[in-house]
């Protein structure tokens, strides 16, 4: 797997230096910075800026590229022994997947599940995760319907973001919990929302159409928190 960029490669070489394979370089670096690099004893690979542009796939490289170890996704059964899940309904953009992952592992969600999909792209979420995605816990499920159910079972209690919700400011929040948020197209399924135990949303003191949905997810996981 490829990811590339200065900030994600150097969030994996503090982090999970581990899971690096091999390093490229596209620029020149300072005496200070190689030093911090060849301290990871892991091969480097000088690149021309032809050959990393074809690595990056024509994304802006900064001229930091890293092969990590694939990624494997986690197991649901694992996540549902969890307190404070995400779970994404229907979102296939991986720019805001990213994001959304970033925000909520900073804001203490346990493990995000990916729903509704039958796929997702890891290589992109990485990158747009800025790396959280190699420290939260994410599962795929497909069926958000049957989810939402084993989760109530589970006694997690679900709260689906919808704009006829309550707002979120005047809901208390138990330990055990599940969010779900929905595509900023299509929102959640009317049918997945009348299986939630309840609805919230956010209230906002200037007229306007809704928030992108990894600004909404960011506040809501942030009003959650117990």
């Amino acid at each position: 797997m490829i990811v590339y960029g200065k900030q994600i490669f150097f969030y994996i070489a503090q982090k999970h230096p581990e899971m690096i394979k091999e390093l490229y370089l596209a620029k020149e670096v300072d005496k200070k910075l190689f030093s911090q690099i060849a301290r990871l004893n892991k091969k480097v690979i000088k690149l021309d800026a032809k050959k990393a542009q074809g690595l990056a796939r024509g994304g802006n490289h900064q001229g930091f590229l890293l092969k990590i170890h694939d990624i494997a996704l986690t197991e649901m059964a694992y996540l549902k022994k969890e307190n404070f899940l995400l779970v994404l309904v229907g979102l296939t953009d991986v720019g805001n997947i990213g994001a959304i992952i970033r925000s909520a592992y900073a804001l203490g969600v346990q493990g995000v599940v990916i729903s509704g999909i039958k796929s997702i792209n890891l290589e992109a979420v990485v990158r747009t995760s800025s790396g959280a995605l190699l420290d939260m816990p994410v599962a795929l499920f497909s069926d958000t319907l049957t989810l939402v159910n084993e989760l109530k079972q589970l006694s997690f209690v679900t709260y689906a973001a919808d704009m006829e919700g309550e707002d979120v400011r005047n809901v208390s929040f138990g330990e055990k919990k599940a969010l779900l948020m929905g595509s900023e197209g299509e929102g959640i399924p009317n049918r997945i929302v009348k299986a939630c135990n309840k609805k919230i949303k956010i209230v906002m003191d200037r007229e306007f159409d809704s928030l992108n949905v990894s600004a909404a997810a960011a506040i809501l996981c942030d009003r959650m928190r117990v």
